[in-house]
Order: structure tokens, then sequence, then C-alpha cells
């Protein structure tokens, strides 16, 4: 099982900047940011528990009222489409995406998969979530111009995530441009 400094160096060759560590009863926890080519500012938590191995738990939006049938049947829905991620409501009441990672896979390049993973799928569902976001699902100015800072992470697993990171489109209608950043020379070699 790798050591939390193990994933810190892991996180830093992906290029990414987590929070601080957080240890509680062996389990230890960094919150990270991610950014996918059309959602922004994806709150993360990455866990790593002896017991289990990595989670990577995304929270998609703020609490979901109680009378959003629709909202559970599209995370049902979800669970159904994204097999290797794990949607649900959190104890208040924040839709959450996860990603799990048995310690027998754990490295940094299967660490990496997994955040690439969970910022593209909320790419992928991001026009069916935008109502959970903003009032009226309207997307706030500028949103779509802000810069990607994990464009690297996307561009580095792209081709593994196939259909997952074809180009979106938040309004239907233009693809979203692709990303040309280069991982960095100190990343691990993603695995074929």
């Amino acid at each position: 099982m790798p050591a939390a400094a193990d994933i810190e160096r892991w996180l830093s060759e992906l290029g990414l900047q987590p929070g601080p560590r957080v240890a509680r009863e062996g389990v230890v926890a960094w919150d990270l940011t991610l950014d996918g080519r059309l959602r922004r500012d994806l709150r993360t938590t990455l866990i790593l528990d002896p017991a289990i191995g990595a989670i990577v738990w995304a929270h998609l939006a703020p609490p979901i009222g109680d009378g959003l049938r629709k909202s559970y049947r599209m995370l049902l829905r979800w669970n159904e489409d994204f097999p290797f991620a794990k949607f649900s409501v959190a104890e208040d009441g924040r839709p959450i995406l996860a990603v799990e990672l048995p310690e027998r896979w754990l490295d940094a390049d299967e660490l990496g998969l997994a955040l690439a993973r969970v910022a593209a799928i909320a790419d992928r569902i991001f026009d069916e979530s935008r109502d959970w976001l903003w009032i009226g699902g309207r997307v706030p100015d500028g949103y779509a111009d802000r810069p990607i800072r994990t464009a690297g992470l996307l561009d580095r697993y792209a081709a593994r995530l196939g259909e997952l990171m074809a180009p979106v489109a938040a309004d239907g209608a233009d693809a979203a441009a692709p990303t040309t950043a280069a991982p960095t020379a100190a990343a691990p070699a993603a695995k074929g």
C-alpha cells in the first residue's frame, strides 16, 4: 500500500496541487480541485484507506431537494451509463461521484486515470447537472473562458478514457476544443 507521501508525490507529478493532508484513524485525505473541458472547479476529495485502497470522491453539486425524483433517477441512470464510477447522495444531500481504486491496482498511473475519469464524467453530465449548480441552469458569463487548470491530466489520459473524452458541447452545438498541454517530464509513463 502506498504511503501518504507517495500519493502526494504522484499528485505533484500529475501537476495537481492538493490541499493539506488530513489523517484520522489511519485514513488519509486530501482536497483537490479538478477542471474538465466543460466543468470547472470540481471539488474532489482523495481518500487513502488501508482497508480499501483509494477513493476519488467528487462533489457534483450542492444538496438537492427532497422532492427531486428526477435527480435521483438521473443518478441511477448514470450508475448504469458509467460502469467504473458510482453515483450517490451524501448524508447532507449532495450528489456524489466516486471512483474506487483497490489497493492492488493503486499506483501513480491508475490514480491519475481515476482523477481524469472523474473530470471526464463531470463533463459528460454537465448539461444534465447544470440545474443543480446554477439557478435555472444558466452557466455564468465567462465560465467557459476560464483556463482548464488540469488540462495536462486530461490530455495525458484522453486516449485511455476513449468516448468519455470525446468532445462535448455545453450547448449541444459546437464541440469543446481539445487542449494541447503536454505531460510533465517527471510524470510516470502511461500504461497501454
